[in-house]
């Protein structure tokens, strides 16, 4: 007895010191961080020409109605603070901006929360204009803000590399960057834009943010960097576990929801979308697919299947990535035949919460192999970089 309690306060000191000691899953974080700014910036590209109707003065969803909606929920987007289109034009740009930061992983405390800024406050401005994909860059530009998504394959990264970690927020960059947000959140403070909760956040994220880089400019080995390390893995570990329980209960929902219709059964939940114009970038593709009753069916059964079955396959290493490349498969198929691009990309990036460590440090050096050959093609084609197999 003695001993069994011995080993299970072993096993929580090795446990509580994983958890505290390091940022898990760095790579996967890193992906993810990749894949949500890459879609919501091609969004925001694709729907240029079209933003002052979807977000903007021009919508049918006029500033006054959506001033009415956020009194009553309490939802939170700085376009609220202004309808001139000036604003707009200028919410707008910084969305872009913080999406590329992001995407580059560039002084990723602040532009993340940039990024979920520029998300809730497009998405909250005009809420008829979002779909299943909105939904979840909705919930993980928030989760994002958590998590030390920058570790690897950022900018942030290769400073602190090429500088040493004494001297990783070297530069006149980030300073001026949090004078500049602590300006505008002071301005917000002031005029009473801010609910007490979003004021109480951003105070917490801008003071933060001050204090990490004053401590590791001036204390990078001392305890305070220490301190603030194993609040910053806590964050991050406790962000990647809502992400998977996040992704878990989409798929989980989506799944018994389907099982208790009889749209999914009889397979007219895929059927007729197939054959409305707005779902039928590839008419012949859609009329195709439409024609056969068997690839209907096996498609409705495997699609409510593979929902169903997927969050109990995460404890069976090699089911759990099969299952993991048959939904990317079938979200690339949605993005295909149902010209849903940005709904596909966005669960696509979801789902890479769950890709194995080992495909994605494999990955990582084929990417890095053939951008050395790229930057220097004098080098000796017969003696090709070591590239790790993935496992």
């Amino acid at each position: 007895m003695v001993d069994g309690v011995k080993r299970a306060r072993e096993a929580a000191g090795r446990v509580a010191a994983q958890v505290t000691g390091q940022a898990l899953g760095p790579y996967q974080s890193a992906v993810v961080r990749i894949g949500f700014a890459a879609t919501w910036l091609f969004f925001l590209l694709r729907e240029f020409p079209n933003r002052a109707e979807l977000y903007g003065p021009d919508g049918p969803w006029s500033w006054a109605l959506a001033q009415r909606l956020i009194d009553s929920n309490h939802a939170f987007t700085v376009l609220m603070w202004s309808g001139s289109g000036l604003w707009f034009e200028i919410v707008y740009a910084v969305s872009v901006l913080a999406s590329v930061g992001l995407l580059l992983g560039w002084r990723t405390r602040a532009t993340s929360v940039l990024f979920m800024i520029g998300v809730l406050s497009l998405q909250n401005r005009s809420v008829f204009m979002g779909d299943g994909g909105d939904n979840v860059i909705h919930l993980m530009a928030i989760y994002l803000v958590l998590t030390r998504c920058a570790q690897v394959w950022s900018l942030d990264a290769r400073r602190a590399r090429t500088r040493g970690s004494a001297t990783a927020t070297a530069g006149a960059a980030g300073p001026v960057l949090w004078g500049v947000l602590g300006a505008v959140f002071a301005y917000g403070a002031a005029t009473g834009r801010f609910g007490f909760g979003w004021l109480a956040a951003f105070a917490a994220l801008w003071v933060v943010g001050g204090l990490w880089w004053m401590v590791d400019r001036y204390e990078p080995e001392g305890e305070g960097r220490a301190v603030l390390d194993v609040l910053a893995n806590l964050l991050h570990n406790a962000g990647m576990l809502v992400i998977m329980v996040e992704v878990c209960l989409i798929y989980a929902t989506a799944g018994w929801y389907k099982i208790q219709g009889s749209r999914w059964q009889d397979g007219t939940a895929l059927y007729y979308p197939l054959g409305l114009d707005y779902f039928s970038p590839w008419p012949a593709l859609s009329a195709l697919v439409a024609g056969s009753g068997t690839l209907v069916m096996l498609l409705s059964y495997g699609t409510v299947v593979v929902q169903v079955a997927f969050p109990f396959t995460l404890f069976n290493r090699r089911i759990k990535n099969v299952l993991l490349a048959v939904m990317m498969l079938e979200h690339a198929g949605i993005a295909v035949l149902l010209g849903l691009p940005f709904f596909s990309m966005a669960m696509i990036a979801a789902d890479a919460v769950f890709l194995p460590t080992g495909f994605l440090v494999w990955l990582g050096a084929r990417v890095a192999v053939r951008r050395r050959r790229a930057v220097e093609p004098a080098a000796d084609p017969a003696e090709p970089l070591p590239v790790p197999a993935p496992r």
